[in-house]
């Protein structure tokens, strides 16, 4: 059994947290404490982390990366973009209501979505080479339902996603306490703090794989060389009959 391994060299690497909480600063966001816990492992071995609550910013509703091209006066978003874009690792967190993500994750989400037909150097979209995971806090059931809906969307956008790349924290089923509220049991739930440490490390050996090698190969996902007539090896069916 090899648990007592080293720890790899992780500076050089970049975090970014998106907290989803429909709280504005200063009230307290208890997704943020999840957040806190996960972004110290990452500090802890040389890793940047920066984090910000969307909902502190101004940013339009819109599928378009700067939705003041599209009629709104303003909008925050383009700027967050840009700390999208520095990050080899994305985490998005919110909580939950009514048993689904909150509508400032789906904002994320939807702003994230933008950008995805936007390429890298090598051809590919710009989001390869990326890791994601997600975190997800509430008093009422929902994590899985919630975790898979965001993790979906990140994977579809070009974002690598790891093995347990979720964590998440509830209390017992109907209104009751919140991850920070006394009593909880939130901060010293050893499944909760088990799987956010793993989330976080899957996140960053992913995350320097994928930085080692120069991200994914970029053979057969080429989308420059797809629209100049390369097809990677690809016949259509219809074609053999």
């Amino acid at each position: 059994m090899s648990s007592s391994d080293s720890a790899p060299d992780l500076t050089g690497l970049n975090a970014l947290f998106l907290n989803a909480t429909l709280k504005r600063s200063p009230e307290v966001s208890n997704t943020q404490a999840l957040v806190d816990a996960s972004a110290a492992i990452m500090e802890a071995h040389g890793v940047g982390t920066t984090g910000t609550r969307v909902i502190d910013h101004d940013v339009a509703t819109g599928v378009w990366p700067d939705m003041t091209e599209h009629g709104w006066d303003t909008d925050a978003w383009p700027e967050l973009q840009e700390e999208v874009w520095k990050a080899d690792i994305l985490v998005l967190a919110g909580p939950i209501w009514l048993g689904d993500n909150s509508s400032v994750m789906k904002q994320i989400i939807e702003r994230l979505y933008g950008s995805s037909h936007l390429l890298n150097d090598d051809g590919q979209y710009r989001y390869y080479g990326r890791v994601a995971g997600c975190l997800i806090t509430g008093n009422e059931d929902g994590i899985k339902h919630c975790a898979q809906n965001v993790l979906y969307s990140l994977q579809h956008i070009g974002y690598v996603i790891p093995p347990q790349a979720d964590a998440g924290w509830i209390g017992e089923a109907g209104p009751g306490p919140s991850y920070l509220d006394p009593g909880s049991g939130g901060p010293d739930n050893d499944f909760t703090n088990r799987n956010t440490t793993f989330m976080t490390w899957n996140l960053l050996h992913l995350a320097k794989m994928l930085k080692d090698a120069g991200g994914i190969t970029p053979y057969g996902n080429q989308r420059s060389a797809w629209d100049e007539g390369q097809r990677f090896d690809w016949e259509n069916p219809e074609y053999r009959r």
